[in-house]
């Protein structure tokens, strides 16, 4: 029982590890791309100052609309008040608008949480990647990942919904069932017994069309 008990400890930690440097490795690609875009700021500024100085008002329509759709793929979405939930939830914002998934995100987090980071990261990580998964088996026009964080009273309530191109879904020994294989299922556990440690509240709910998990965390 002892040596069983120290695999699975392992595995628990070998699985944060990367789970966190994933998510490490997406929000610094984020801020890579900020700052190469401002390291460019004055170049950009001498082009346009050169279109400006031609008359070709058309010349710097076309390179502005290029500027905002490069900014676009960048730029900081989501300013919870607490930067490490900032962190995670842009960089999955931006890996989720890059294939085509649209995300309606309304986040209010306090700037200090009793919830360790590493907890929440693995939280709103699996949170997000389950439901960029559920995604990517629908048309693009119907991709949708809705998100709201904030606090009731003491507690911090996180929400994620996802469309999905499946029906409504039944539970089995009091868990919906996956079928993504078996890192998927281990991503939910985790997120049991986080909740769980922390004495919060879980509900995970399926519909046709959709599925919801709703997280309270004490605070």
């Amino acid at each position: 029982m002892w040596i069983l008990s120290k695999m699975i400890d392992k595995r628990i930690a070998s699985y944060q590890m990367d789970l966190v440097q994933t998510h490490y490795a997406e929000v610094e690609n984020m801020y890579r791309q900020m700052r190469g875009w401002r390291h460019d700021y004055r170049n950009h500024i001498q082009v346009m100052k050169s279109y400006a100085a031609a008359g070709d008002l058309k010349a710097i329509e076309n390179y502005l609309n290029h500027l905002d759709t490069d900014l676009s793929t960048v730029e900081t979405l989501i300013k919870t008040g607490n930067k490490m939930t900032d962190a995670i939830l842009n960089s999955k914002i931006s890996l989720a608008k890059a294939r085509h998934i649209t995300v309606a995100a309304d986040a209010h987090v306090p700037v200090s949480l009793t919830t360790a980071e590493i907890d929440l990261c693995i939280i709103i990580g699996n949170l997000f990647e389950n439901a960029i998964e559920a995604s990517m088996a629908l048309p693009e026009d119907q991709r949708l990942i809705r998100i709201y964080m904030d606090m009731k009273n003491t507690q911090l309530y996180i929400s994620f919904t996802n469309m999905t191109a499946t029906k409504k879904q039944t539970k089995e020994h009091g868990r919906f069932r996956t079928t993504k294989g078996e890192g998927h299922g281990f991503g939910l556990a985790r997120i049991d017994t986080i909740v769980q440690r922390y004495g919060g509240y879980l509900n995970r709910n399926s519909e046709d069309g959709a599925f919801t998990t709703e997280i309270l965390l004490p605070q």
